[in-house]
């Protein structure tokens, strides 16, 4: 939570994320603001309702355009549903008007940031070690709902090497290596050495550096763990055919895993029931169900 005050709040519309027809209600900015918006992030001073945009620059570096989506949460007893940047200030959407002045408390949804937290330093994790092992360079990345994806700069990764780079990660979660996040004055000439995509055209203020203790520095606007251990597992699902010879990685990092056991063990025991035999032998048995499915539709 976090006190703070109205300064402005006008009228708006709000597009629904899934579509449909558009919501009205009010656009808010405070003084300054906890809640992380899309479309940026903090590269600069997430206070005064402040926040950095999104990187841009080299090909082949690290944290292509920042995809965190937004915060949610509460300003007093309404609710966020949705926050972005525009220019240097965060805008809150809110279907109640809020008093400009009115001293407000600002409230974080933190089971959401967790889950962001943790899939975007697992992202940094993972392409860290991907480059130091196989020299993979991550191009971009998307963090989805269900599941986040890095497009890494290879026109394909063998299985082996998806397993090893799993092993890899996950070894550095049990070793809780700390994660660090400085600032750095615009014309640092450290700000060269730290893998980056560049900054935002209306960048203003300090430079948020995100480091990985002996394994990757990063310039980056997101919300990070502050250890590797509250990441507590990732889990590599495969890969994909990207575009322009690039591969996709799926992965899952701490609590979407647990979530994914869960949801598997459900099915697994829903399948159990009704084709009455155990989890190894469910895809013979289903195997066989279409056998006979032909058979009788002959």
């Amino acid at each position: 939570q976090f006190a703070t005050k109205v300064v402005s709040c006008r009228a708006a519309e709000l597009r629904p994320e899934g579509g449909g027809e558009p919501v009205s209600g009010f656009q808010v900015v405070l003084e300054d603001t906890i809640l992380f918006p899309e479309g940026g992030g903090q590269v600069g001073d997430r206070r005064r309702g402040r926040a950095g945009g999104r990187a841009r620059g080299r090909p082949g570096d690290a944290d292509a355009p920042c995809p965190q989506p937004d915060d949610r949460g509460l300003i007093g007893d309404v609710p966020v549903l949705r926050v972005t940047r525009r220019g240097p200030e965060a805008v809150h959407f809110v279907r109640e008007a809020l008093e400009p002045g009115a001293e407000v408390l600002l409230s974080l949804d933190w089971e959401r940031r967790f889950d962001h937290m943790q899939q975007h330093s697992g992202q940094h994790l993972i392409t860290a070690i991907a480059d130091q092992m196989f020299g993979f360079k991550t191009t971009s990345w998307e963090l989805g709902r269900q599941r986040s994806v890095i497009e890494l700069d290879t026109p394909a990764m063998t299985a082996e090497q998806t397993q090893a780079l799993e092993r890899s990660v996950n070894e550095k979660i049990r070793d809780r290596v700390p994660v660090v996040v400085r600032e750095l004055a615009e014309d640092d000439p450290e700000i060269e050495t730290v893998r980056s995509r560049g900054l935002p055209d209306d960048h203003a203020g300090p430079v948020r550096v995100v480091d990985i203790e002996g394994i990757d520095s990063n310039l980056c606007c997101g919300t990070h763990v502050s250890n590797l251990s509250d990441l507590q597992v990732i889990k590599l699902l495969g890969t994909e055919k990207g575009k322009k010879n690039k591969t996709n990685l799926v992965f899952l990092a701490g609590n979407r895993v647990l979530k994914a056991v869960e949801q598997s063990h459900s099915t697994e025991k829903a399948l159990t029931s009704l084709l009455k035999n155990g989890p190894g032998e469910h895809v013979e048995a289903v195997k066989r169900l279409q056998s006979s499915v032909k058979l009788l539709q002959k």
